[in-house]
């Protein structure tokens, strides 16, 4: 089966085919991971946690805290490093996805280096947390409602042995998952381990921006990594604090924009988010937004994108922010997430889209970052972010 990736609309997606094409020659000679296991001896200048957020349920006579934000940081030794020019290092924020915590980004199932480890070997400072409810973030049922339990074979289907249940045509793809990706594999089993179920999208929505607003007024401008469910928890982020954010790099968001794959109920009301939004003009109600579907899809095994009827709303506060949309070639959110970018692009956000598979980076699913050739990804990231924060700016299209 071949699978084709819809061209960039005349529309207005912001195409960077150049760009992808110095991607590709610096992955490939500076930063050439695509058989690395390791990133070498690193060494952290500092190191703690903390938690952000949270609140007592009852002030004056308090029972438990709900919101907070259990979170990790590092601070590697640059004084090595040479000839950044003047590439301003923000620290790195990297925010988990439905299911997971701050694991994801700490390191493989099969015991190789994650991708805080790559940032860190870069000279990047990194901030990994939990969001609320999550990992080391107490989960109280009284507050957030009672937990579901992890689904084995949804997660099988769904992530790492995508290419046996042949759910989405781009699934076939699959080859990237470390293991068989069933139970019973002890890589597959490591990964179960770490799976933890949460509360529902909106509350986390809600806790997770309000615990990322008050992360940021305490360390400062930062760079944001999203994924998956964390997707719209950045969008609202940098709404909220758009002078603090920094870059963003957003792998697979929660999506497509207003509907999810029954097209029934709109799930995220204002577009990318279930949470209100900035929008200029103004809107008192996410209705005025007035979501049209296109009449036909931009390509074979691709989603009819929603989009604002025109004239658009635009999303001033998150224009002008550097971002970089990532899309994996096997994963089903290859099948809309094109729709993502283009909703960012006709609110006046200017946006970079890669799909992995047209930059020689093959095979990957939704859990990337966990996957074989994940820090060939996480270099091509990086790459972006020295562009993009360094003296040599891209110039978008």
């Amino acid at each position: 089966m071949k699978i084709r990736k819809p061209s960039a609309p005349s529309w207005g997606t912001c195409a960077i085919t150049a760009l992808l094409l110095a991607f590709g020659a610096g992955v490939s000679s500076a930063h050439d991971t695509s058989n690395q296991s390791s990133v070498g001896n690193i060494r952290i200048k500092d190191q703690g946690a903390f938690f952000v957020g949270g609140k007592y349920n009852d002030p004056s006579n308090p029972g438990f805290m709900i919101g907070q934000m259990y979170v990790r940081y590092q601070v590697p030794d640059v004084s090595q490093k040479k000839g950044d020019g003047n590439l301003k290092r923000y620290p790195i924020v990297m925010i988990h996805g439905g299911g997971q915590q701050s694991t994801t980004f700490t390191g493989t199932p099969d015991g190789r280096p994650g991708w805080a480890d790559y940032f860190l070997s870069q000279g990047w400072t990194v901030y990994v947390v939990d969001q609320p409810g999550r990992g080391r973030s107490a989960y109280i049922n009284s507050a957030y409602g009672a937990r579901g339990t992890p689904n084995i074979k949804n997660l099988e289907d769904q992530f790492t042995a995508t290419e046996r249940a042949k759910l989405w045509p781009q699934a076939v793809l699959h080859t990237q998952w470390p293991g068989s990706g069933v139970h019973g594999d002890p890589i597959f089993d490591q990964f179960f381990a770490s799976q933890f179920t949460g509360m529902d999208a909106l509350p986390q929505e809600n806790y997770t921006t309000a615990a990322l607003v008050a992360l940021l007024d305490k360390i400062g401008p930062a760079i944001l990594v999203t994924h998956s469910q964390s997707g719209p928890h950045g969008w609202t982020t940098a709404d909220a604090r758009p002078n603090l954010v920094k870059a963003m790099l957003v792998v697979e968001p929660n999506g497509p924009p207003f509907y999810n794959d029954a097209n029934t109920n709109i799930d995220r009301p204002y577009g990318i988010t279930r949470l209100p939004m900035t929008f200029s003009p103004p809107v008192s109600s996410p209705a005025e937004l007035q979501p049209v579907q296109e009449s036909q899809a931009q390509g074979p095994d691709l989603y009819r994108c929603w989009r604002q009827k025109e004239p658009a709303h635009t999303l001033p506060k998150l224009a002008g922010i550097p971002i970089l949309l990532v899309t994996s070639e096997a994963s089903f959110r290859a099948q809309y997430d094109h729709c993502t970018s283009q909703f960012l692009t006709q609110a006046g956000v200017r946006n970079d889209h890669v799909y992995l598979g047209q930059v020689g980076i093959h095979g990957n699913g939704h859990m990337m970052m966990l996957e074989k050739n994940n820090l060939k990804i996480a270099a091509l990231m990086e790459s972006w972010l020295r562009r993009n924060l360094g003296k040599k700016k891209v110039s978008w299209n």
